[in-house]
């Protein structure tokens, strides 16, 4: 009797099937994840300590140069921690795109040999910075209890809200251009010129009010809310905009579903032309 054999295809379309799947394969995400921080800090000197060197790094330069040489505005609020609270979420959102969109090409041996859904890879590279996020906030608490800032009730409730946001945001450009990088390496060269236009495109050295009534445009990039709600919630200065929260969550949400679309829609030709 001839022994049954099963045929994996990857589907078009994603599906409550593929949630299932995820779920089923949810402890080898848990060892990409754990994989990818061991790699990351191996055989270096001070380690995670990497995770708070960079941002506090990069404030001590933006302060001198924003903030005192500059005088970038900060909506009264002193500079150091206005602008790391904005490093804070702009570094998980550019760290998760660079490190998603290499992870198809950098895993070339993985899926070339063994079936699991592809999706765990890059979402294993934007779930590594929820723990670089983590250590870089106790530099946050530390500034904030020296400029003597203590976050309300909303500050707590909606700092999670915020985090989804960035992560669906991360996401969602992050599938797509990890399947693009597949097939078009210019990605790795097109990427960091990107992040970097980005950056000055959000409110992370300066306040959206700056913009004076073109500040509406910098809705349009989810970001923007987030960052600008997560300084409004921790520092009290200013009222929570729900309208721009919900326009980053809408924004983020569609750009989940076109990489999550896309990248199904290219999945099946992974491991053939990577």
């Amino acid at each position: 009797m001839a022994e049954a054999i099963t045929i994996i295809k990857p589907k078009k379309k994603f599906s409550l099937q593929d949630i299932r799947e995820l779920w089923q394969y949810k402890e080898l995400l848990y060892f990409f994840t754990w994989r990818d921080l061991k790699v990351r800090y191996k055989q270096t000197v001070i380690g995670v300590g990497w995770a708070i060197f960079q941002p506090f790094i990069t404030m001590v330069v933006f302060t001198v140069f924003f903030g005192t040489l500059a005088k970038m505005p900060s909506d009264n609020v002193p500079y150091p921690v206005f602008v790391y609270v904005g490093l804070l979420f702009w570094q998980f959102f550019s760290g998760a795109l660079s490190d998603t969109s290499a992870t198809l090409v950098g895993n070339q041996a993985i899926i070339t040999k063994v079936y699991f859904p592809r999706l765990l890879l890059p979402l294993s590279s934007v779930f590594t910075k929820f723990v670089d996020f983590a250590i870089s906030s106790v530099i946050l608490a530390v500034l904030m209890v020296y400029y003597g800032y203590a976050p309300n009730i909303w500050g707590f409730l909606i700092l999670p809200i915020l985090l989804v946001i960035t992560f669906m945001a991360s996401s969602g450009i992050g599938l797509f251009l990890a399947a693009v990088n597949v097939k078009y390496r210019d990605v790795r060269y097109v990427l960091p010129f990107f992040i970097q236009m980005l950056l000055f495109l959000t409110p992370v050295i300066y306040p959206s009010s700056i913009a004076g009534k073109y500040s509406w445009l910098l809705a349009f990039n989810p970001m923007t809310g987030v960052i600008q709600t997560a300084r409004a919630a921790l520092f009290n200065t200013a009222p929570i905009n729900l309208t721009l929260v919900g326009l980053s969550f809408l924004a983020s949400l569609v750009a989940l579903v076109i990489g999550v679309m896309y990248f199904k829609t290219v999945e099946r030709y992974f491991a053939d032309i990577i």
